[in-house]
């Protein structure tokens, strides 16, 4: 149980990597891409881009620190409230986890050792588990989650703003759009094999996300540069 609990948790955490590569990628191609439409300095790329790619990772950080720091009280707050409850009403909470079983399919009598095994190897994990549907010893870290997002939006963010900075300025844009889709084919392949969906699909529709998003900012920028 432990060892499944721990791959799915490793899991999560490569899928949200993933996802948050996937948003870096598209919210600074769709930056430099809208300054590309405007002008061809190589400065302004480089100052919109990097500027787009701390306030993006910083974003990304801030909220998954308050997401997760918000999900870790909830958490423990039902932890406190299993080990009042077995403090105060210690057959109650017995009673709650046989019942729980039962419900799941355990005959009577079977649900009934079950839960007393459980309590007798740890209660709060057990009473927890079974009233909340979590871990009573693993609470996600705020900072760990933060970090994570971080360095996951930057990675995919340093993508398009490589290419668009170092490529000779006739090849900037042609150049990006294939690193762009190329990479957003990676991450909605290995989203989709994660969450096992259908990969053509999920690799379609990022590709199609991104371009559209880098459509519609070169266009936006390219009109900007027209009126000015």
């Amino acid at each position: 149980m432990a060892s499944t609990a721990s791959l799915s948790s490793k899991l999560n955490w490569l899928r949200a990597g993933v996802l948050g590569a996937n948003d870096g990628i598209v919210s600074i191609a769709g930056i430099v891409m809208g300054v590309a439409g405007a002008t061809s300095s190589s400065s302004a790329l480089l100052i919109a881009g990097l500027a787009g790619l701390v306030a993006g990772a910083l974003s990304m950080a801030g909220g998954e620190y308050a997401s997760v720091s918000s999900q870790k009280d909830t958490e423990l707050a039902a932890v406190k409230e299993v080990r009042e409850l077995l403090d105060t009403s210690p057959d109650v909470a017995l009673q709650e986890l046989a019942a729980s079983f039962e419900a799941q399919g355990l005959h009577t009598e079977l649900a009934a050792q079950v839960a007393q095994d459980l309590t007798n190897h740890d209660a709060v994990a057990a009473g927890t588990q079974a009233r909340f549907g979590i871990s009573a010893h693993e609470q996600t870290s705020p900072w760990m989650a933060a970090g994570a997002s971080f360095v996951a939006f930057t990675a995919g963010a340093v993508i398009p703003l490589i290419m668009m900075v170092f490529s000779p300025p006739w090849a900037r844009v042609p150049a990006t759009i294939v690193a762009v889709m190329l990479a957003l084919a990676l991450t909605g392949s290995v989203s989709a094999w994660l969450g096992h969906a259908n990969i053509p699909r999920a690799v379609l529709r990022n590709c199609f996300v991104g371009a559209l998003t880098m459509s519609i900012t070169y266009f936006v920028g390219n009109l900007v540069h027209v009126q000015l």
